[in-house]
């Protein structure tokens, strides 16, 4: 079973802020999915791996 995280694991884990990652589900700045439960926001573990592996360059343009 896929592990659910909540935004502030998730925020602790990509070394930003709560708000920040409520803005990007707001915006759609970034495509970090998440689920809602209810009023609660709960990330899979595995969709944020899969966002950590998907931002992994060699170099900048």
């Amino acid at each position: 079973m896929n592990t659910l995280l909540t935004p502030a694991e998730v925020a602790r884990h990509l070394g930003i802020t709560i708000g920040t990652l409520s803005v990007w589900r707001c915006t759609g700045r970034y495509p970090l999915n998440f689920i809602k439960v209810g009023r609660r926001v709960m990330y899979r573990q595995s969709d944020v791996e899969n966002f950590v592996n998907g931002r992994v360059y060699e170099h900048t343009v």
